[in-house]
Formats: C-alpha cells, structure tokens, sequence
C-alpha cells in the first residue's frame, strides 16, 4: 500500500510544477476498484470513450446481463446482437467476449495477478485480444493499485504534461519517462494528480 504522506512529500521536492498541482488539486483521492474480470471488461468497454457514454453503455451492458456483478459466464451468454444493441462496437464485443473465455476456460486466474509483479500481470493481460498496455495500466493503477505506473498512453495524461510544462506538442513515451524519472517510485500518484489538474484551475 502506498504511503501517501511520503509519496505527496516526494513529489513536492522532486518536481516543483507537481508540488504547485499537488498545492491546488489538494488531498489525494484516488478511487480503486477490486482486480476482477469485471474491472477489466469495464476498462475494455470505456476505452476511447468520454466518460457519461462509457457508464451509458457500460450499465446497458451489466443490465443485459442480469445485474451485478458481472461475470464470464453471464457475459458469454450474450450473444452478439445484444452486445451490439447495449451499444458496444463489434471489436469491443468481440473483446469483452474474448475476455470472458479466458477466463472461463482458466488461461486466465484473476485470483494470481495481485501476487505478480507488474511486468507479469502485463504479460498475463495483453494475451488477451483487446486489452493492451493503456487498459492494462489502468488495472494496475486503479485495481491492483500499483504506485509506480506511467501511463504513458493516456491521452490525459499526455496533455496534463503539455500544458503545465508548455510543451509544444504532446509528449512521447521517451519524453515521458525522462520527465517521471524524478516521480519515481511514485508515478501513480503523479498520473492522478495530473488527471485531476485538467479540471482545476491553476
């Protein structure tokens, strides 16, 4: 578990544009989630969307198959066309589903990730058709709850960094982990303040 006191302290030393993100953001509130199929399929279903089309589609989907939570099983027992009709695309049908037969047919043990170190549950993840490294990160971060995750292909995060550290173009994954080297072993946190400096006034 991560030591927040310490984690805000290091930052706050490290980087000076953070400590000021850190100043105006305030307290640290990152909202985590259990490391289940269903965190994953949720983070498969609001990839490239805005948020309120995401939760949308996300509760259509949960709903079709009979509540929460949502389970391999119920989700294999929708067959495409409803899939379809809760508003997911064809590719993320197809992953959602892919997902759930990973599961189902143990080539995936949800229950083992939390024992594994990160490039592992990376490894373990990715073998799913659908899910690459930005969903992967976000497990890490949000579910597994990781402290030292760069995300370095999220798109919020790359412009977080473009504006408060006026560059002019979004920054590279090079770019990025130069940056973070005074983040470390703290990245997480760095992300979500980053995330939330979108949203305040600085």
């Amino acid at each position: 578990m991560t030591d927040h006191a310490a984690a805000l302290d290091h930052l706050k030393r490290g980087d000076p544009v953070l400590a000021a993100v850190i100043g105006a953001v305030g307290a640290f509130q990152m909202t985590y989630r259990e490391p289940t199929f269903e965190t994953l399929a949720r983070a498969i279903v609001f990839q490239q969307l805005n948020g309120t089309a995401a939760r949308t589609i996300w509760q259509r989907l949960v709903d079709a198959a009979g509540g929460e939570p949502l389970t391999p099983d119920k989700l294999l027992r929708l067959r495409m066309p409803s899939l379809r009709r809760v508003g997911l695309s064809q590719a993320k049908a197809t992953y959602v589903r892919e997902l759930a037969r990973h599961v189902s047919t143990d080539k995936l043990d949800f229950t083992a990730l939390p024992g594994l170190p990160d490039d592992q549950v990376i490894a373990a993840l990715t073998q799913v058709k659908g899910v690459g490294e930005w969903t992967v990160h976000m497990f890490l971060i949000f579910a597994l709850r990781r402290p030292d995750v760069l995300p370095i292909g999220d798109y919020g995060v790359r412009a977080a960094i473009k504006k408060l550290y006026r560059k002019r173009t979004l920054p590279t994954p090079r770019n990025m982990e130069k940056l973070a080297r005074t983040w470390r072993p703290y990245c997480s946190v760095a992300s979500w303040y980053l995330w939330r400096s979108m949203d305040t006034k600085l």
